[in-house]
C-alpha cells in the first residue's frame, strides 16, 4: 500500500492512475473533505499530529506526497520508519524560495537576478542590485499568484514590503520573457530517467489556465538545455518520482523561476497526451519499476477549469475533448477541474481551443 501526503486533486489522481497496476492507497490531510478521499482511504489530521502520523502510516510500504508544502518535520519522521519519495530534502529545497534559487544557481542553472530581504535596508539594497521592475516575494508560502507584489517604483517599495510582513521575504529581477515554459522530468529508484516535452503556460491572474504540449516551436536544442538542467537537481537531490521545473524563456536561453517536487499542473495533460502520464511514471518511479514512454501523442492542451463548472455535454461534443473533475465545491479562484484537447496538430488544436472558449472564461488560446 502507498502513502500519500496530501489529499488534492493530484493525490486523486495518482490514485486512478494506480488502481490498473494493482496498487492501493491511503490519503492524509487535514481536511475531511479532501477529494482523493472520494478513490481511496482518508486519514483526517494534522501532517505534524504524531497520532495520526502513526494511523496514516501502519501497514504502509513507502510513502510520496502530492503537495510541496508538507511540513519538513512529519516527512522527516516518516522517512525514519519508510521509504519516502521524494526525499525530504526536495521538499526542503522546494519551500524556501531563497534556499531554491541559490541551490539552482550553485548547480550553473541561470536565474533572474535575487536578493534577501530582511527589511528595509535589505529592500534598499536588493533594489540596488535587481534593478526595477522587481518581485517581492514571500520566501515561504504562497501560490498561484499569492504572496508576492510587483514593485515599479521605488515609492512602491516599502510599502510591499510592509504588505508582505516585513521580513522573509526575497526581491527578484523582472524577467522580460517571451513564454513560460515547464519541463517534467522522471528518475527512477535505480537512477533511470525520462523527460516529457517541453510545455508552453499561460496565466491568468497568477493561475495556470492553458499548458500547450508540446510547446509550439521549441526547438531540440532547447529541450536538452531544460532536460541538462533537470538532470543535475536530481542527481543533486538523489530525487526520486517527478519533477517538475518551470522556466521564463527569453529566446533560447532558460532562465529557472521555481521546481515542485511532485506531480504537476502542467503536465495533467499526459493522462490522454501522452503514451505513459506524468502520475503512472510516478508510481513506477518511487516503487522501482521501469519507466514508461514520454512520447506525445500528436498536440495537446491541458484547460484549468477556475472555480466554474462549464456545461458537461457542451465540452464532450468537441472532438478529442477529455473532462476531468475533481469531485471539489466551486468557489472563485478554486481548481475544480481540468480538460484535456487532444489533436493530431496545432491547426486542429486551435480550432478545438475556439470551441473551448466559448464554454469556459477566461481561456487564454488566441496566437496558439
Amino acid at each position: 500500500m502507498i502513502g500519500i501526503l496530501g489529499g488534492g486533486q493530484l493525490g486523486r489522481m495518482l490514485a486512478l492512475a494506480g488502481y490498473p497496476l494493482g496498487l492501493s492507497f491511503r490519503f492524509l490531510d487535514p481536511s475531511p473533505e479532501a477529494c482523493a478521499g472520494q478513490v481511496g482511504a482518508l486519514v483526517v489530521g494534522d501532517f505534524l499530529d504524531e497520532e495520526a502520523l502513526s494511523r496514516f502510516a501502519e501497514g504502509l510500504d513507502l510513502i510520496t506526497y502530492e503537495f510541496e508544502n508538507v511540513p519538513v518535520e512529519a516527512a522527516r519522521r516518516l522517512e525514519g520508519r519508510l521509504p519516502l519519495y521524494p526525499p525530504a530534502k526536495a521538499l526542503e529545497v522546494a519551500q524556501d524560495r531563497l534556499r531554491e534559487k541559490t541551490f539552482f544557481q550553485g548547480l550553473g542553472v541561470p536565474t533572474p537576478p535575487f536578493h534577501p530581504v530582511d527589511g528595509p535596508e535589505d529592500l534598499e539594497e536588493g533594489l540596488k542590485r535587481v534593478g526595477l521592475p522587481a518581485l517581492l516575494k514571500t520566501r515561504r508560502g504562497g501560490y498561484d499568484g499569492k504572496g508576492q507584489a510587483l514593485v515599479r517604483k521605488e515609492e512602491e517599495a516599502l510599502e510591499a514590503l510592509k504588505a508582505l510582513g516585513g521580513r522573509g521575504l526575497i526581491l527578484e529581477g523582472f524577467v522580460p520573457f517571451d513564454r513560460e515554459v515547464s519541463l517534467l522530468a522522471v528518475r527512477g529508484r535505480t537512477g533511470e530517467v525520462a523527460f516529457y516535452p517541453l510545455v508552453e503556460n499561460r496565466h491568468r491572474g497568477g493561475i495556470l489556465r492553458l499548458s500547450l504540449a508540446p510547446a509550439p516551436g521549441a526547438s531540440e536544442a532547447l529541450q536538452k538545455k531544460a532536460e541538462a538542467y533537470a538532470l543535475r537537481a536530481m542527481e543533486a537531490l538523489d530525487y526520486v518520482g517527478v519533477l517538475s521545473l518551470e522556466f521564463f524563456q527569453v529566446g533560447e536561453e532558460l532562465l529557472f523561476n521555481e521546481m515542485a517536487p511532485r506531480v504537476h499542473n502542467s503536465g495533467h495533460w499526459t493522462i490522454e497526451g501522452a503514451e505513459t502520464s506524468q502520475f503512472e511514471n510516478h508510481l513506477r518511479a518511487v516503487l522501482g519499476l521501469p519507466l514508461g514512454s514520454t512520447a506525445p501523442r500528436g498536440q495537446s492542451a491541458m484547460v484549468n477549469l477556475i472555480g466554474e463548472k462549464p456545461p458537461f455535454a457542451e465540452v464532450l461534443k468537441v472532438e478529442g475533448a477529455h473532462l476531468h473533475w475533481y469531485g471539489k465545491a466551486v468557489r472563485p479562484g478554486r481548481k475544480v477541474g481540468h480538460i484535456t484537447l487532444r489533436r493530431d496538430g496545432l491547426k486542429a488544436l486551435k480550432e478545438g481551443l475556439a470551441r473551448l472558449s466559448r464554454l469556459v472564461s477566461e481561456l487564454p488560446w488566441e496566437g496558439v
